[in-house]
Parts: C-alpha cells; sequence; structure tokens
C-alpha cells in the first residue's frame, strides 16, 4: 500500500467506480484549470456523484490530487530502478533515470502542478510529498554505495544524505518546469545528470 492510499477514506479499492469517476473528472479539470479554481462541487459534478460521495473517499480536494498523484510516483519509482541496473555507465544509468523522471512529469504534469499547490495548501499532502522524496532514498544511496564498494566513486557524505539532497534537487527542478522557466526541458535534464555524476564520482566518468 502506497502512502496515498493511506490518505484514502475508503482504502485502495481499485475496483469501486465512484473512486476511479472521481479521480477521472479530477484528472480533466486539472487539464483545464488550476488547483485553486477546482472546488470539490466541480468534481462531484463532473464524476456525476454527489458531495457526500467525494467526502467518502477524500478528505478534501488536496488529498484527491495525491491520490491522482500515485500513477506518476509509480512511474518515477520505476524509472528509478535503473541507477542500480549492471547496464550500462554511470552516465547512461543516472540520464535513463532522469530521462525516466521527466517523462513521468511530462505525461503528468498537470497533475504535478496541482500537487505543488495542495502540498502548499495542506499540511497532510506536504508530509506525503516528504515520504514520497524520502522512498527514493534507499534506491540512490546503495547505488551510491555499491559504486564506493566497486572503487568506481570516492567516499564522501554519508550516501542517504547525499541521495536526499541530489533527490531535492530533482524536485526543484521540475518545480520550476512546472511554474513555468525559460530553460529549455533538455538542457535542465543535462545539467541534472552532470551534477549527479560529479557529486557522485567527482567527475563525469
Amino acid at each position: 500500500m502506497t502512502a496515498r492510499e493511506v490518505l484514502d477514506r475508503r482504502g485502495p479499492n481499485r475496483g469501486d467506480q465512484r473512486r476511479k469517476a472521481l479521480l477521472g473528472a479530477l484528472d480533466e479539470l486539472l487539464r483545464e484549470d488550476t488547483f485553486a479554481a477546482i472546488n470539490v462541487r466541480d468534481i462531484a459534478q463532473r464524476a456525476e456523484v454527489t458531495r457526500s460521495a467525494f467526502y467518502f473517499y477524500f478528505e478534501n480536494k488536496a488529498i484527491a490530487v495525491a491520490a491522482l498523484c500515485d500513477e506518476m510516483y509509480q512511474e518515477a519509482f520505476t524509472a528509478g530502478t535503473a541507477l542500480v541496473s549492471a547496464e550500462g555507465t554511470p552516465e547512461e544509468r543516472i540520464r535513463r533515470t532522469t530521462a525516466g523522471l521527466f517523462d513521468a512529469w511530462s505525461k503528468h504534469r498537470h497533475v504535478f502542478r496541482a500537487m505543488l499547490d495542495a502540498r502548499d495548501a495542506d499540511r497532510t499532502v506536504r508530509e506525503l510529498w516528504d515520504r514520497d522524496r524520502e522512498s527514493f532514498v534507499p534506491q540512490v544511496a546503495k547505488m551510491i554505495e555499491q559504486e564506493r564498494a566497486a572503487g568506481n566513486a570516492p567516499d564522501g557524505p554519508d550516501a542517504a544524505l547525499l541521495a536526499t539532497v541530489l533527490l531535492e534537487l530533482n524536485d526543484r527542478a521540475l518545480e520550476r518546469l512546472s511554474r513555468g522557466t525559460s530553460v529549455p526541458t533538455g538542457a535542465l535534464m543535462d545539467t541534472l545528470v552532470t551534477v549527479w555524476l560529479r557529486t557522485i564520482y567527482g567527475s563525469c566518468p
């Protein structure tokens, strides 16, 4: 069970059509308008259910956005498996992981943007955001420790702390894209790859 599903009042019942309808309606509305402009009544009307049905599943619209964001989270986590793969050079693995993260963001950018607003508006969602990022830390830390043990990367700061800082950098890059920036996406991704490589390996191996 993911952290978001814990926040579902009903629980992770994937077969529940009303829950699916509500999340589908929210997804559609976020493609059309901002998180702030959408209210629970809008979501319920688009899903053709009552407001009470919405509250049967979700405490508020911020929690519903967090549940909707779960697909993007799963795609990003899957992309992260490339880091500990034995296939490819360090640059290829980090680039593959970064590309997977950016692909997931591009596919769900309207949801990610809403999640940023929901994070700012709701403490529970903000805590969930932090928990989600922290769930990636063991994966990245494992890769750093493996590379150090193999002699491919120099010793340095605690691997988990280093992983945390690098993941926060990724978060900030995606937030910048979501809020609007003149920096091309490709250039931003290339820069992230370079920072990761130089931070972990001391150079670009």
